[in-house]
């Protein structure tokens, strides 16, 4: 009987490997398909996932804003980001939290929209936005910008205040001296250094001697006017001041350089054109200067050597001060503005790029300087906020728009952490200028600098209005 069972079991394994060498000639059986072998899946590298928020609409929106992600998905997977924006207001004061979950295709790029649960009042906002926790952007939007409230604070002697500092530059004699630069002139424009007297540094002392360079046409016709006012004067005494070449007729120019800055704040060493003797800055540090003594104050003069410089300009020969204008950035912007607001001719237009001086009690509240700067004068005077900002309020850009209504071109970059696009629009908002001749150009990601196209686009603005 054993030897039976062992036969059997030797015939079943015959049997079985003959089957198995025959298996490559059998035609698979449909109903049973065989069983493939399990594919190896490979979890996506979400570190390989790439993120941004794009530029729409320059980043001002109405209401609400509409903020673009788009995420590239390298991964042959596909893959749920989860995305979140932070919406602070530019004072820091936080606003919402939004989050969502966004499935992105492999091999893709996908772009969506996040915005906030319900409108923002008219503001510059600061959204911070994550992807995965990972920074896709960090930057500054607007909303409604030209809705923003930003009252005039002039104290009541205001107007009686920059009466009695006009009259008292009326009465400082100019005393211009002009000083061919003959190597930059040229047959139809020559340029001159110009030396004039402006007004004391308070209500008595001696006149404040403050520079420029001017272009004079040669045609013997009379010729727009164009003033040119400088930024802060951060270049270092050291540096060499630009002086224009004689170049073109078509107008009559003057690069102003105000007190304590630039032609008068170099050593004769620097050989800026013209110039032979050491000009030292006085001042310090000009916004710090006088602080809190609004007859005494740095800016009470350099207002007015902008003053003068376009009553040098007023006495030429040349000029035709019915077509007037003036450009400046930073404190040249902020100069451009006292300019015409206080100028005793009216001007035609003006563009101020990325102003300066605008809407102190905000201003402090956005960026560190010149906040660090007041608030240690005002600690060492004692003086209250109050008290502060009332002094300042003379000099604020907001107060001097209520005086002018010329044609006015602004422009401001949304990332400026100098002269933030709130300070901007403090004055233009203010101006007494009809809306269809004033224009404001938002940069969204500029920061404190011009527009690449600023001179062709100012320059087309003023060719406008000759």
């Amino acid at each position: 009987m054993k030897r039976f069972y062992v036969f059997i079991i030797a015939l079943s394994v015959m049997v079985l490997a003959a089957c198995g060498g025959c298996n490559r000639n059998v035609t698979p059986d449909p109903d049973f398909p065989p069983v493939d072998t399990p594919e190896v899946v490979v979890d996506p590298d979400l570190s390989l996932i790439e993120q941004t928020v794009l530029v729409t609409n320059d980043w001002i929106f109405s209401g609400k804003p509409s903020i673009t992600f788009q995420v590239k998905n390298p991964n042959e997977a596909s893959v749920r980001v989860e995305a979140k924006m932070r919406i602070s207001t530019d004072q820091k004061q936080e606003v919402e939290i939004v989050t969502d979950s966004v499935d992105i295709a492999g091999n893709s790029t996908k772009e969506f929209v996040m915005t906030t649960t319900s409108d923002l009042a008219p503001g510059f906002y600061r959204a911070v936005c994550w992807v995965n926790n990972k920074t896709a952007r960090s930057f500054f939007f607007g909303i409604d910008p030209f809705d923003i409230v930003s009252a005039p604070d002039k104290q009541a002697d205001y107007d009686a205040f920059w009466t009695t500092t006009k009259n008292q530059l009326a009465a400082t004699p100019m005393d211009a001296v002009l000083t061919e630069i003959t190597d930059h002139s040229s047959a139809t424009r020559k340029v001159y250094l110009v030396e004039m007297k402006s007004i004391a540094d308070g209500l008595t002392g001696d006149p404040v001697t403050i520079r420029g360079y001017y272009c004079e046409p040669q045609d013997g016709q009379q010729h727009p006017v164009i003033m040119h006012f400088y930024g802060y004067d951060t270049q270092g005494s050291k540096s060499k001041c630009e002086c224009p070449q004689g170049g073109t007729s078509q107008y009559a120019e003057f690069y102003l350089s105000h007190r304590g800055q630039y032609l008068n704040n170099r050593p004769a060493s620097t050989k800026n054109p013209g110039v032979t003797e050491d000009c030292v800055n006085i001042y310090g540090d000009w916004f710090a200067y006088n602080f809190g003594d609004k007859d005494g104050y740095y800016y009470r003069g350099a207002f007015m050597d902008c003053v003068r410089a376009v009553d040098f300009m007023a006495s030429r020969p040349t000029s035709d001060m019915t077509r007037l204008f003036a450009e400046g950035s930073s404190q040249g912007g902020a100069l451009s503005y006292a300019a015409a607001a206080l100028s005793n001719y009216p001007f035609t237009a003006i563009a101020p790029n990325v102003a300066f001086l605008g809407d102190f009690p905000d201003y402090f509240q956005i960026v560190g300087w010149p906040a660090e700067t007041a608030k240690q004068c005002q600690k060492k005077l004692g003086m209250s906020d109050e008290q502060m900002y009332a002094f300042l309020s003379y000099f604020d850009t907001k107060n001097l728009a209520t005086r002018i209504s010329c044609a006015v071109l602004a422009t401001s970059g949304l990332q400026d952490g100098t002269c933030p696009p709130h300070t901007n629009l403090a004055p233009f908002n203010n101006l007494l200028t009809s809306p269809e001749n004033k224009e404001y150009h938002f940069y969204p990601e500029m920061q404190h600098d011009y527009p690449k196209n600023w001179y062709s686009m100012i320059m087309n603005f003023f060719k406008e209005r000759m």
